[in-house]
C-alpha cells in the first residue's frame, strides 16, 4: 500500500484546512485509516482513525468537535477535514494505514506540514 498525503499549509488561528491521504497498491475494505501528527520535539500522536468498511470513527480528545475525518470509496481517499485551527494544531500529519486488529500501522504516507499562525 502507498500513501500520498497532500493538502497541508499555512493559516491563521480559528482558519480550515482539508487535508487528504490517496491509497494505491489495494483496495481498503477491513483496513483502518489513521491520521497522527508530530510536532517539533513532541513525539506523534494519534489524531484520528476511521475504519473503512463500517465507517467506525475515533478522534483524540483536542480534536473532537473540530476535526472531521472521512472517506470517498471510489477515489480510495481519506480526508482530515480541520476547523478552527489553533496553533498548537501546527505540526506535520501523517495518514497511515493497518489491517483492522493488528496492533501497529504498517504503512504511513510521507507527511504534509500544517502550520496555524496566532
Amino acid at each position: 500500500v502507498q500513501l500520498q498525503a497532500s493538502g497541508g499549509g499555512l493559516v491563521q488561528a480559528g482558519g480550515s484546512l482539508r487535508l487528504s491521504c490517496a491509497a494505491s497498491g489495494r483496495t481498503l475494505g477491513g483496513y483502518v485509516m489513521g491520521w497522527f501528527r508530530q510536532a517539533p520535539g513532541k513525539d506523534r500522536e494519534f489524531v484520528a482513525s476511521i475504519f473503512w468498511t463500517s465507517i467506525s470513527i475515533r478522534y483524540a480528545e483536542s480534536v473532537k468537535g473540530r476535526f472531521t475525518i472521512s472517506r470517498d470509496s471510489a477515489k480510495n481517499t481519506v480526508y482530515l477535514q480541520m476547523n478552527s485551527l489553533k496553533p498548537e494544531d501546527t505540526a506535520v500529519y501523517y495518514c497511515a494505514t493497518k489491517v483492522s486488529g493488528a496492533l501497529e500501522y504498517a504503512y504511513w504516507g510521507q507527511g504534509t506540514q500544517v502550520t496555524v499562525s496566532s
